[in-house]
């Protein structure tokens, strides 16, 4: 755990020049590490998608996983969607027109078909407590060799992290090599660090829901319940 004590946060206007494109879907399930079979769905609808270096895919995660602290320990295990489950894409907002292409497709998701419906938009967050569920970042195995190598890579952006906090290991298969991600929040941040951070992202394998980060309650709720 890293921590330091908040400063008053500034006020700081939201740009649209990267957004989440949300859409809703219909699927009944997928299996709980999908990350890499939906990236390859996405890639062959959107042939785009691979190269555009500020798009990224959040994965999908329904109350099984436990906000992302937790989640079924078998991978083959198959989460069941309702049909409030979103799919979503962070992407630089000229290519808003061309993820629509995603409207009424449907994809095959490791054999499982999922039919895209709609898409409404989303914009990045002033909230300046962050969390990422897979963070992939090349570094020892252990929670403190992480959390250095990650505030180092934020300190290459330009942001001093004050308050992070790490989980567990989660492995990521795909056909090359499974990948080794931890979830991240990072807490006391300035508004326009938060929004610089959840443009960039963290770490690597954007295309594989990695480094992508959210708004979250207090770092300082989950502390307590933790202790």
């Amino acid at each position: 755990m890293h921590w330091e004590e908040n400063t008053p946060a500034e006020e700081t206007a939201v740009p649209d020049t990267v957004v989440d494109a949300v859409f809703s879907i219909s699927c009944r399930n997928l299996p709980v590490d999908h990350a890499y079979a939906l990236s390859q769905a996405i890639q062959r609808a959107l042939p785009w998608f691979a190269d555009e270096a500020g798009a990224g895919l959040h994965t999908i995660h329904v109350a099984e996983s436990g906000n992302g602290w937790q989640r079924p320990a078998d991978p083959t295990a198959l989460l069941h969607l309702s049909r409030r489950t979103k799919l979503a894409l962070r992407i630089p907002k000229e290519r808003i027109a061309d993820a629509g292409d995603l409207i009424d497709q449907t994809l095959d998701v490791d054999g499982h078909a999922l039919r895209v419906e709609k898409i409404a938009l989303r914009p990045l967050s002033r909230i300046t407590t962050l969390f990422s569920r897979y963070v992939v970042i090349t570094t020892g195995n252990d929670e403190a060799g992480f959390l250095q190598a990650a505030a180092a890579e934020l300190g290459t952006l330009g942001i001093r992290p004050r308050k992070m906090l790490c989980g567990l290991t989660t492995p990521i298969v795909t056909p090359p090599r499974t990948l080794h991600a931890r979830s991240l929040m990072i807490a006391g941040l300035s508004p326009g660090e938060s929004v610089l951070l959840q443009q960039r992202g963290l770490g690597s394998e954007r295309k594989l829901g990695c480094g992508l980060f959210l708004p979250h309650k207090d770092i300082d709720d989950l502390r307590r319940r933790q202790e």
